[in-house]
């Protein structure tokens, strides 16, 4: 490949590469040798460059493209020992041991005084003679099982176990290559045939997702049963059932793709390419299964849910292709449906149906990034609410106004496109007006939410008010709710503006009084509370409604109780009123200036209630901390509403703000809410949420709010605060968990620096504000525990002579922090103890540190010095030629534990001894051993 003058040879990228490695800076020396790569043709170069760059790739835990470049290069140099290595190790991690135990075995002949290779050799050799064992061992277990599980004329208890094992021995490598190669698959299709145990059907299903765990099997496994058997398990009304079904299909797309939806790990390109057709077929069957009359409702959901959580996957590439398959206009007839519907053209669904559609189809709407491709999806539905004004029949104008109300819960924009579209509310009120009960509900429901806009409002105020009163009579429960919900979100026009009440005064606290009865009456069902819920979350932007609710506590712990159970339905009535009750909303700052020139010009301007003083709010906050909203936040956090998981963002930041209130949010499961609220929202919400789990990491051990691998977990979202946009709170609580976290272990502080967390910590020690940059130094310091913290600071940069500096600082905790660095990192460093003498000013900041006041900073200063001396006769000459022999001899001397720390005084005694001693540089001191 031809090279232009100016353009950087094979060769200098290739050291551009080891440099940047050599410095940590590991995306640095991964772009360097691609680059590398792309423009040499000499095998050779190429073959040390495969090699190095699976260095890197080993650095930041990339094995699977350790083992691809590995074998690149021994393509060409079939026994590189260093190839042979690094793919060892991947394997190993990769938990393929049977590999990495062939590659140490090869390296071995090729490197026999490797004593790094026989030591692997020995672990491998023992783990996979284990592996060995263990295969024997089950292979008699997969015959013994598989008598038992598929003999339908066995004792159903043995059958249950047996089904449970098979998940079990699945979930291991060996034992689902062993249970693949003894035909489970084909076994397991033949007997869900005639099976009709449901926790046998469960299991077989759940042991399915554990074989698709890898592609090659995956394909291999869809090949054999195809897409339709899997579509027929799944339409199921057992819940249990379709939710294992599904998370098959997910496990099948994510292997396919290279991707994981949970962890938010983006789909692999060249992964997508070589399996797009697969992909595809897969994406098409689920939507054209979305309108199937003969699908459960349950099965349905599952499926719309695998749309919504893959329509929008980068590289999938669906977006485009669902609109062409027909999707928006298959969304929309869920849309229009109810479960009470009687119709002949009616399909089934559940109580979440129509919730989950208005999310996939928001999710699809905000995928659209420019105006055209918005005005394709507002004509697509334009048109089909045309098609069926056409047939002006009941059941037409029933689900027109369903499919309206359902799209407003959702993508709030193209709702109310359609309301705007003449005839539309006035076809509303006429339906509310009617004495047939089902098009009252429905009426009622689409005033509600179109109430939302002024515009609409004042329509609705003049024409609707009565006609909702009327209904408020109604002896049918179901529409009695409805439309008292309808005026208390009408009497709740004046937001937050204490002067500004559409209604009477004590209108809102009556409202109220009727929410509460629906509320906590155990003889209505649930839905009638969800509705009380949704009315109370109109009327709590009134803050003596507020203040009337938070103190009744049967009707708080109702809606608590409520939200617990996971019905997403009640998401929108208790999570607002919850955030009204923390005022967890942006309040709009007004300038005095302002204030004054709107009344001036006698324009109207809000008042703040006294009400929603800090006092109140703090007082609100811990009430529903101690009552158990962190566990009804918790439920409801597994929507897939963006909009609703900023909102249980806002609240459970508001809840941790209160220091008391954390330890609750941790028992009642917040943590784990909290980092899949931080990893997908709205960049507000992960805010909130990443904010939340920093003032928990300061607050509580990490290792017990966040136990197991979440202590990992939870770097990402803290280091995201560290973004220069974000406040000046948001960035010294980030770097104060992040301290805490660094020190946890050496595998939290290794995925800090993975998770390129070092250079956003060293760029706030150069920060102006006094406490976010003393938690910056204690943050790095925790993280010079670190070896590979070490080997960053020992290369050619400034960053430890820096620290030494920082050890003269005018804050004493600084000073503490930077000097506490330096005791950890000196005695693994030698390199670093020379750099001191490059530091200017050294001298006198070694003095400073000596005869500090604080005896805390002394007794950092002598282990310094002590470091210095023991390094080398050179080093210690240096030091003890200065005013710091004064000082150690005067410290020596005082055996005061009020003036100077004994530690300080032992090793200032310790360094005069060994200057004396060893280094023959002084005459022995005069101290005495104690």
């Amino acid at each position: 490949m031809t090279q232009t003058d100016s353009s950087p040879t094979p060769q200098q990228l290739k050291d551009e590469g080891n440099e940047a490695y050599k410095n940590g800076e590991f995306d640095t020396a991964l772009e360097k040798y691609t680059a590398a790569l792309k423009i040499s043709d000499d095998e050779k170069d190429r073959s040390v460059l495969f090699k190095n760059r699976a260095a890197v790739y080993l650095k930041t835990e990339d094995y699977a493209s350790v083992v691809k470049d590995c074998t690149e290069c021994l393509e060409i140099s079939p026994k590189d020992p260093k190839a042979l290595f690094r793919r060892a190790q991947a394997y190993e991690a990769l938990d393929k041991k049977e590999k990495a135990y062939t590659d140490a075995r090869a390296l071995q002949a090729v490197d026999p005084k490797n004593k790094e290779v026989q030591a692997m050799l020995a672990r491998l050799h023992r783990e996979v003679q284990d592996l060995l064992d263990k295969k024997t061992k089950t292979a008699g277990k997969v015959q013994q099982l598989f008598e038992i599980l598929f003999d339908p004329a066995a004792a159903k208890d043995k059958r249950e176990t047996c089904a449970n094992n098979l998940v079990a021995l699945a979930r291991e490598r060996a034992g689902a290559e062993l249970l693949l190669s003894q035909g489970v698959i084909s076994r397991i299709v033949h007997m869900m045939k005639t099976e009709r145990n449901p926790d046998i059907r469960v299991a077989c299903t759940r042991a399915f997702s554990q074989f698709c765990s890898e592609e090659e099997r995956a394909k291999s496994i869809l090949q054999e049963v195809g897409i339709p058997w899997l579509m027929d398990l799944m339409n199921s009304t057992n819940k249990d059932q379709v939710n294992a079904t599904q998370y098959v299909f997910q496990t099948i797309l994510n292997v396919l793709a290279g991707m994981d939806v949970k962890k938010g790990v983006k789909p692999n390109k060249k992964l997508v390419e070589d399996n797009q057709k697969e992909i595809d077929t897969l994406l098409v069957v689920f939507t054209k299964s979305v309108t199937n009359a003969t699908m459960s409702g349950e099965c349905r959901d599952a499926v719309i849910e695998l749309l919504l959580k893959n329509v929008d996957c980068q590289y999938l590439e669906w977006g485009h292709k669902f609109i062409k398959a027909g999707g928006i206009e298959k969304l929309l007839h869920v849309c229009s449906e109810l479960k009470e519907f009687r119709y002949e053209s009616s399909i089934p669904v559940t109580d979440n149906t129509r919730l989950t559609t208005a999310i996939c189809l928001a999710k699809v709407y905000e995928n659209m990034y420019d105006e055209k491709q918005k005005k394709v999806f507002n004509d697509i539905v334009d048109e089909y609410v045309r098609l069926r004004l056409l047939t002006p029949d009941v059941e037409q104008t029933i689900r027109i106004t369903v499919c309206i109300t359902t799209l407003l819960l959702g993508s709030v924009d193209c709702g109310n496109h359609l309301i705007a579209r003449e005839g539309i509310l006035e076809m509303m009120l006429v339906m509310a007006n009617t004495d047939d009960e089902l098009q009252q509900k429905v009426a009622c429901e689409a005033l509600i939410a179109a109430a939302s806009k002024k515009d609409k409002c004042r329509v609705i105020v003049s024409q609707g008010i009565g006609i909702l009163k009327k209904l408020y009579q109604s002896k049918n429960d179901s529409v009695k709710v409805r439309a008292l919900v309808g005026l208390c979100k009408l009497g709740s026009l004046g937001g937050t503006d204490a002067t500004m009440k559409p209604f009477a005064d004590g209108a809102s606290l009556k409202l109220a009084e009727a929410c509460r009865r629906f509320l906590i009456n155990p003889a209505k069902d649930v839905d009638m509370r969800r509705w009380a819920c949704e009315g109370l979350a109109y009327l709590t932007l009134d803050a003596e409604v507020k203040e009337k609710l938070i103190s009744d506590v049967d009707a708080l712990r109702s809606m608590i109780e409520l939200a617990k159970s996971g019905d997403m339905n009640c998401l929108y009535g208790v999570v607002s009123t919850f955030v009204n009750l923390c005022n967890a909303y942006d309040e709009q700052e007004t300038l005095p200036e302002m204030v004054e020139l709107a009344k001036f010009a006698k324009q109207h301007v809000p008042e703040k209630s006294d009400l929603d003083d800090p006092d109140f709010i703090d007082k609100r906050i811990n009430i529903l901390a101690e009552e158990g909203a962190g566990g009804a936040l918790t439920a409801l956090s597994k929507t897939d509403s963006k909009n609703s998981r900023e909102l249980i963002g806002r609240l459970f930041n508001a809840l941790c703000q209160m220091q008391g209130n954390r330890g609750h949010i941790v028992q009642q499961g917040g943590a784990k809410a909290l980092l899949g609220l931080a990893a997908d929202g709205t960049d507000k919400g992960k805010k909130c949420a990443s904010q939340a789990l920093a003032r928990i990491a300061i607050t509580i051990n990490p290792e017990v709010a966040f136990p197991g691998q979440r202590v990992y977990e939870v770097v990402k979202p803290l280091l995201r605060l560290l973004d220069p946009d974000c406040s000046g709170l948001e960035n010294f609580e980030a770097l104060m968990g992040l301290t805490n976290i660094a020190g946890v272990s050496e595998s939290a502080r290794k995925r800090i620096i993975k998770e390129k967390g070092l250079p956003c910590i060293e760029h706030y020690m150069f920060e102006h504000h006094d406490m976010i940059r003393r938690a910056a130094f204690q943050c790095m310091a925790n993280m010079c525990m670190s070896p590979d913290v070490i080997k960053i600071l020992e290369g050619n940069n400034d960053k430890f002579k820096y620290l030494f500096l920082s050890c003269s600082d005018e804050d004493e905790e600084i000073i503490k922090a930077s000097a506490g660095a330096l005791c950890m990192v000196m005695p693994e460093s030698p390199k670093c103890v020379t750099k001191i003498f490059e530091a200017l000013d050294w001298e006198n900041t070694l003095k400073f540190l000596l005869s500090h006041s604080d005896k805390d900073i002394m007794y950092r200063g002598t282990i310094i010095v002590y470091l210095i001396a023991a390094h080398d006769k050179f080093s210690a000459e240096k030091v003890i030629d200065t005013h710091c022999k004064d000082a150690l001899e005067a410290i020596a001397k005082i055996d005061n534990p009020e003036a100077v720390h004994p530690k300080a005084h032992e090793y200032a005694r310790d360094t005069l001894k060994l200057c004396a001693k060893q280094w023959k540089l002084i005459k022995d001191p005069d101290v005495t051993d104690d």
